[in-house]
This record gives C-alpha cells, structure tokens and sequence, in this order.
C-alpha cells in the first residue's frame, strides 16, 4: 500500500489556493521541474529525480508531510469541497446521496453551532460512566460504546472480519486496544525520547481531564490512573512486526473460551448491549492482552476504570467538539508528535470526515466527474500486462519448484481486479442526517457502520465491498478477499496521466499495480492462498529460499538511518520494502512487452528507460517532518520515501544499465536483493 499519511491555518486565514474547486488541475507524472540534475542519479536517484520538488512545493503549515500524493489528495480535497458546498444548498433537485452529503458538511462547517455546545454533546455518556457500580455496569457500558462506534479505544475493539480458515465466512472479531498513544512501543522503551513523550501525553491527558471538569490535582491523579492502565495493556499487546506474521493473529475459539480469558469481565451484559447477531466462533486476535484486562479488571477500583472509561471517551471524540478540546488534541497528537505547526482549516476536516463516513455516497458524485470510461479501461489493461509480467516472472524463477508455482499461479490467476469505483454502492438511506446537529450526524454515522459491520457475523462474505472511499488517493491488496484495490482518486495526474508516453506510466503506476500484486507474495500475503485461507502452500525448500531472499531486502533496509539515530525497523517494512522492489520490476518487464512492437525515442533528452525510472521515483517527491519521521518509524509499514526509491533502484541492473552506473557507486547494490 502507498500510503500518504495526511494530518489535521484556520479556517479564517485561507489562502488563495484554499478555494473550492470544479475541476482538477493538471500536473504530468514526469515533470522535469521537479529534477535537480547537479545530481548524480548514480549517487542519489531520488534527489536526481526530485530535488526540486520542495523548493517549488514547500511544506504547508498544516501538514506533517508533503509529497506527490498528498497534494493530489489536496486537490482532490478541494474538488470535494466544491461539489460539497453545491450539496449543502437546500434543493428539491439534490439526489438522496447530495442530501446526505450536503447535510453532514453544512453542519460540520457551522462553527458557532459547535462552539455554543462545548462539553455538552458527551453530558448523556457522562452521567452513563458516573452511574457505574460495579464490573457488570462496565461492561454494560462498554458494550453501549461499542454499539455507537467508540471501538478499539475503549477498552478493547470487537468487530467482525474474514475467518482465517474460511475466507468466504465472516465470523467475530475480538482485538486488543485500549491505549491512547499511537503503539504499544511508546509505554515500554526506556530512551529519552520515549520517557518525554510519555510526560508529554501524561500532561496532555490531565488537560483533557481538567477541559471535563476536574479540578487541577484531580486531574493529575485522573492522568496517572490513565498511564498506568494503558501501561500494562501496552506490555501485553503484540508488536507492530509481530502482528506482520497472521498465525500470530489465529486464535478461533467459542465465547466460552473468550469468557475464560477475560472472566471478570460480564461478556453477557456486554453483548446484550452491544447486540451483534448470535455467533458460535470468534477470533480472538491477542489473547495474552484479554488475560491482562482482566488483571487490571480486578486490581483496579470503579472509580479507576471511570476515570479511565472518561479519558477515552473525551479521546475518541475530540475532534468533534469546541475549539478547547480540538486545540488540546492538535497540541499533542498534531504539534509534538508530528510536528505540525497549524491546525487543518475547517473545510478540510469537514471534507474528510465526510468522506469517512458517508464516502461511497460523496463518491458517486466525484466518480460521475471525475473518472471516466477511457481511464478506467487504461488502467485495466495496465494492470492486466502487468499481471502477465507476474506469471511470466513466477515461472522463471530459480529459486522455486514447480509446485509451489503452480499454486503461486492459481493464487496470481484468482486475483480479482477493482478499479475505480464499487459495482454496487453503500446504500446510507438509514443514516439520519441533519443540517441542524453535527455531533448527533457523526453518532448516527458512527453507529451505522458499527452495525453494519457487526450485521456481517455469521453471514458469507461480500467480495464487491471495497475499504477505501472513491476519492481516496491510494490503493491496497487484501490477502483473504486476493484482490487489488485502485480507488478513481489515485489514477489521477500526476500519478496515472494518459496524456503522456507508456514509460512513465508504467513507471509510477504501473509499479504501484506491480507494488499491490507483490503484496499477495510478501512475507504476509504468501501465506494465504488463492482463495485467500490462511493455508501453507509452499513446499519447506521453497519457504526457505524465500525467507533467504526477504531477508536480503530486511537487512538492506534495517542499515539506512532516517532521522537522527533511528533506522527503518526491517522486519516492520519487509512487505512494503519488499513490493516496492518487486512492483517496479514487474511494471519494467511489463512496459517492456506493452511497447516490444514500437519505436520509441528519446524525449526531452531522457531515452525511454530514464523516462521510465524518474517517473517511477517522482511519485515519491516530498518532505516529511522529522517528528513525524520518528513516529513512523514506530507504526509505519512503509520506509521513507527517499529509501523507497534508492533502495529499489539500487537493487535494478536495469537501472543501472540506462544511467550507465558503475560498481562502487551508491545506486549499485551488491549483493543484489530481489524476490519477485
């Protein structure tokens, strides 16, 4: 997945680009402008390829990267905004998707609206936590947060998602959660920054507590109850790498056996609010941290877990509220741990949360503009040459026997492509929306998609949905659907251009198509299977010489250093790293075969091959805050973006060949790591 992680100028201070649009604007996915050519691409492709692209583009105050997709994401954003401000307008010609839309956004941009409310909206779950007695009252109404949509936060997260043995069945889900920090590494490393950042959150939560009410000293105590809470459920929770590995993610067992893990806590009082339809097997996906809550369960007080149970829920919905609770969050979640120096305006928060929660609806509008016929053809024949280029791949492969191929090939050939848009569109006529409540419009979404998702339990599982929104700039491979995902928002210029030649094209989304299909062979997607079980089709030589190769790509990544002393965690990246490389060599061999019958020349003084590899690295142009460097480095699958061009290049003899790049030189690796 490629991802562009977009964080939170007031809405006050727009500038003269934060303007609706109503129509997207046009960059090539090979711009020149953006190279810096005192470089040396045989020393630092990246910077070859786009050295320029921060001086042209510099960083907004608002962001905690800035880079080819987020600004396509930010133009995207403003083309929303447009067809969003259309919405809002009361009309008896809006389609029952424009009202939805329209309505969610008109009540989010009334700004004194949500001011005068301050804490008001959270009063009902208040006095709801203020009236706990006892465990079974918890659990009551953990069960009542859960229903609306508080899941994963509070507590712990259940949900549903495909049974690891039977892709075609949806069963429940039961994950570990409860933490406020973005990873579980964040309560247990002991270095300096680690220990600052845990005072920071420890201030930030006692903030948070004195915004509800609490009396200074209060809240330091409330903050402390907090920390350690979350501290021990942190120490029992999986590391981000370990949870790379879905056997470690396996645990199907009855609701008896959950109840065992957890016996103190009422599961029955639990489901009986919650109200998920009636299931025999659930996936219990820690069960070391189920064993830890009930160990904080028991040696915690009622006022403890009422205080934990209030933090969570100022947490969770922060962003909702008046500016003081909005500002707080920004301050630690947004300023010091990412380095973002201003809050998003009002209109791009309100944009993004309507297309989290009623995207498919704002969608279908966007699609109907923006993405056209001939596109989505181009972009389905790209990715079927490219798909021909992984066989082709696959059965010359040295290092793997022919029956592991034949199975690698029947899981390539029942790869399902989606392009574009859903075939069917999420149906929001039960979503109560108004013009008048923001706060009740984003409880009614919430607690819609919290049901829709529990309503799945027990039912067979629907293969046309899609996780990602139409407009959404980014793409992804889901290992038990076996299916690619590109949303009509990423195959916009510059990242898919069907005004310019094949070889960028092929470059930066060909290798982004490349990059997904390799997903279905990395360290994670090789062990579910064509029909996407959790099975082991490979023989144990060809496992080995697998995990001899992956290892070659981990270690090269573990070596480079991204900000200060802190390197990439190898085993955190190794799919990511793994289907960088892989993508671009089959989008290479790909574009190769696409163009065999034609004559192609030299443009703007780049032979083809040159063409090829810049525009494969300038859908990586940017600049990412080292604050936000250094979270990453925690919770990011993905390497930087500097490695996520070198350390593919320099593993390409292909490269190598069209710059004319010696051994010795930086971009020439040895030994040479590859996989796919």
């Amino acid at each position: 997945m490629r991802v562009a992680l977009l964080l939170l100028l007031p809405s006050c201070l727009l500038t003269a680009q934060d303007k609706p649009l109503t129509a997207l604007p046009y960059t090539p996915s090979l711009e020149q402008s953006f190279m810096d050519k005192s470089v040396d691409p045989c020393v630092d492709f990246y910077k070859y390829s786009c050295g320029n692209w921060n001086k042209i583009n510099p960083i907004p105050a608002d962001q905690a990267s800035w880079d080819v997709y987020g600004k396509l994401a930010y133009d995207n954003q403003r083309f929303l905004w447009g067809i969003l401000e259309e919405a809002s307008k009361p009309s008896s010609t809006r389609t029952a998707a424009q009202q939805k839309i329209g309505d969610f956004f008109h009540a989010c941009m009334n700004e004194p609206a949500i001011q005068a409310q301050g804490v008001s909206p959270l009063g009902p779950a208040l006095k709801e936590i203020e009236a706990i007695k006892s465990l079974r009252d918890l659990a009551a109404y953990v069960g009542k947060a859960h229903a609306r949509g508080l899941s994963g936060g509070m507590l712990f997260g259940f949900g549903s998602d495909q049974d690891f043995d039977d892709s075609n069945r949806v069963i429940a889900f039961a994950t570990a959660g409860g933490l406020g920090l973005p990873d579980r590494d964040y309560y247990v490393k002991t270095d300096a920054k680690s220990v600052e950042t845990r005072q920071k959150y420890l201030a930030h939560v006692q903030r948070m507590f004195e915004l509800l009410g609490d009396a200074p000293s209060v809240a330091t105590a409330n903050a402390q109850t907090v920390m350690s809470i979350e501290t021990e459920l942190a120490k029992a929770s999986l590391k981000r790498e370990e949870m790379r590995n879905p056997y470690n993610l396996k645990h199907k067992m009855t609701l008896p056996g959950l109840a065992k893990l957890a016996p103190d806590f009422a599961w029955d009082t639990y489901l009986s609010e919650l109200k998920p339809p009636a299931f025999a097997d659930v996936n219990v996906t820690e069960p070391k941290f189920y064993q830890e809550m009930n160990i904080q369960l028991t040696q915690n007080s009622i006022v403890r877990w009422k205080n934990y149970l209030r933090w969570h829920l100022a947490h969770e919905y922060a962003g909702y509220l008046s500016d003081p609770f909005v500002l707080a969050n920004f301050d630690f979640y947004g300023k010091y741990l990412t380095g973002v120096t201003e809050l998003r305006p009002r209109w791009k928060r309100c944009v993004q949360w309507v297309d989290g929660y009623l995207g498919e609806a704002l969608g279908q509008v966007f699609v109907a503009k923006t993405f056209g016929p001939e596109t989505k053809q181009r972009a389905v024949d790209m990715t079927h040459e490219i798909q021909w280029a992984m066989g082709q791949d696959i059965q010359q492969l040295t290092w793997m026997g022919p029956t592991t191929k034949q199975r690698a090939l029947e899981k390539l050939h029942s790869m399902v492509d989606k392009i574009g848009y859903p075939e069917k569109w999420r149906d929001y006529s039960s979503v109560a929306i108004t013009p008048a409540d923001f706060f009740a419009d984003v409880d009614n979404a919430l607690t819609f998609e919290t049901r829709r998702q529990l309503n799945k339990i027990g039912k067979p599982v629907d293969r046309g949905e899609w996780d990602m929104t139409p407009p959404t700039v980014n793409a992804y491979y889901s290992p038990q659907m076996n299916d690619i995902n590109f949303p009509a928002g990423v195959l916009q210029p510059p990242l898919f251009d069907p005004k310019l030649d094949d070889a960028p094209n092929y470059g930066n989304t060909g290798a982004t198509i490349g990059h997904e299909l390799t997903h279905g062979f990395d360290d994670e997607g090789r062990q579910f299977d064509a029909k996407g079980n959790l099975s082991d089709w490979w023989t144990e030589q060809d496992a080995q010489e697998f995990e001899k190769r992956a290892a070659c790509i981990s270690d090269q990544a573990s070596r480079h250093v991204i900000v200060d002393d802190i390197k990439i965690n190898g085993k955190l990246t190794l799919g990511e790293d793994a289907a960088d490389l892989g993508g671009t060599m089959l989008a290479y061999i790909a574009w190769k075969h696409a163009t065999a019958d034609k004559d192609l020349k030299p443009i703007d003084g780049l032979n083809p091959d040159q063409r090829f590899f810049i525009g494969m690295a300038q859908w990586a142009c940017g600049y990412t805050r080292p604050e936000t460097e250094r979270l990453r480095a925690i919770t990011n699958p993905h390497s930087p973006l500097d490695y996520r061009i070198n350390g593919v290049v320099s593993n390409l003899p292909e490269f190598q060949r069209a710059f004319s790049c010696k051994a010795g030189q930086p971009m020439v690796n040895k030994p040479v790591c590859r996989v796919w």
